[in-house]
């Protein structure tokens, strides 16, 4: 079988589905390529899945019209078709790769003992519905759960776990939580707050082995030697862009696709949005800047299919994540450079019996970065005075206006 689009998007998630929801708007209709049997949704939100917090069609997303399931093996740049595992080919005047991106699998002992690349039973990356449908249907009280990594992704699974009523230990190599978005007086701050759940937290640590028997995970054991019973473990070490389909092509890839301000690869014909795409040397890999990539690569192709007018200058992404604990919610967010720079100067507001926190970095009277525990009633203020750009006045009251104007601290 042989369909024939004028733009095809490969991929399901926040980025391929925000395009093609866009470029219908503007009545250029394209087809949605996705590989998983679930719906499209939001996958920022599985935690809260996991949590038991929301349902999975609760996080869907508003599906697209034109929406095909299958997987796509490889793409032919001179005929301009795509091959599907299933036989199939699609036809493309304008391809969109909007692949995402696969978590990392760290390199331990014991992990893929069966030889085939398969995870032993018990042992969950957390990355996908079907991931985390895994991990809810295999979690119950008492459950002993080691979370293996300790950023964003760690400490969201961590919580959910702990949630659920799991027994949960978190081992993160770093010296501490979260350390790529938070400075350490906040990842002090999300250490307790865990600790609170009832998760034993460990850093500077290193894990060395996976330990199954009967193709079950029993243990893991730590570089010092030291081992914790385990029947759940989750990877949560990061991911990596999906690039092997324009590896494969000949596309131009470094850490992802290589893309132009126009969204377009080494392939005029052929673009990237998302966690996949690498513009001016950042991979991304939040959902803002996915969606501004979506919004900006689709009024482009419905403008000019010949010569994309509309340009993406890159995004400055704020990270936002709120724990939901057993009582009152436990909301972070950080954005641009958390820790300064000799010369810099740097506003701090703490409240040790509210649990807040919020410290601002301004470097030649402009605001370049900041992080918020707690309260994060400021928190739009201060991304807008960041996002600007602009100087700030010389006497310093507006910046304590903006850190202070919900009232607290």
């Amino acid at each position: 079988m042989t369909s024939n689009t004028r733009v095809v998007v490969i991929g399901a998630g926040l980025a391929g589905v925000t395009l093609a929801r866009r470029l219908a708007e503007l009545g250029t209709p394209a087809l949605l390529v996705g590989e998983e049997e679930h719906r499209p949704y939001n996958r920022v939100l599985l935690a809260e899945v996991l949590a038991g917090r929301y349902a999975p069609e609760v996080i869907a997303l508003p599906a697209p019209a034109g929406l095909v399931r299958a997987r796509v093996t490889g793409i032919d740049r001179t005929a301009r078709r795509l091959r599907c595992a299933d036989g199939t080919e699609i036809a493309y005047d304008r391809l969109v790769l909007a692949t995402g991106s696969n978590p990392v699998l760290p390199p331990l002992r014991g992990l893929f003992t069966t030889g085939r690349h398969e995870l032993p039973e018990g042992v969950h990356a957390f990355r996908t519905m079907d991931d985390c449908l895994g991990l809810s249907k295999a979690v119950r009280p008492g459950v002993r759960a080691v979370v293996i990594g300790g950023g964003l992704l760690g400490v969201s699974a961590a919580r959910a776990l702990a949630l659920r009523g799991a027994q949960v230990v978190l081992a993160q190599q770093a010296e501490r939580l979260m350390e790529r978005q938070l400075d350490p007086e906040a990842s002090r701050l999300v250490l307790r707050h865990l600790t609170d759940l009832g998760v034993e937290v460990h850093t500077e640590c290193r894990v060395r082995d996976v330990r199954c028997a009967g193709g079950a995970v029993r243990s893991v054991e730590m570089a010092d030697g030291y081992a914790l019973d385990a029947d759940l473990v989750v990877l949560a070490c990061g991911v990596h862009p999906r690039v092997g389909l324009a590896e494969d092509a000949g596309l131009a890839v470094r850490k992802g696709v290589l893309v132009d301000d126009a969204l377009r690869t080494s392939d005029p014909r052929i673009h990237a949005v998302g966690d996949c795409a690498q513009h001016d040397g950042t991979v991304y890999g939040l959902a803002a800047p996915a969606i501004e990539q979506a919004y900006a690569l689709a009024e482009s192709l419905a403008g000019d299919t010949d010569g994309p007018a509309a340009r993406y200058t890159g995004t400055r992404s704020l990270t936002r994540l709120t724990l939901t604990g057993r009582d009152a919610p436990f909301d972070l967010a950080a954005f641009g450079e958390t820790e300064p720079l000799p010369g810099d100067d740097v506003v701090r507001l703490a409240d040790a019996t509210r649990g807040t926190y919020r410290k601002v970095v301004v470097r030649d009277d402009r605001l370049v970065g900041g992080v918020l525990v707690g309260e994060l009633g400021t928190v739009g203020a201060l991304a807008r005075a960041w996002e600007g750009a602009e100087p700030l006045p010389s006497d310093g009251g507006p910046l304590l206006h903006l850190l202070t104007n919900d009232g607290g601290s």
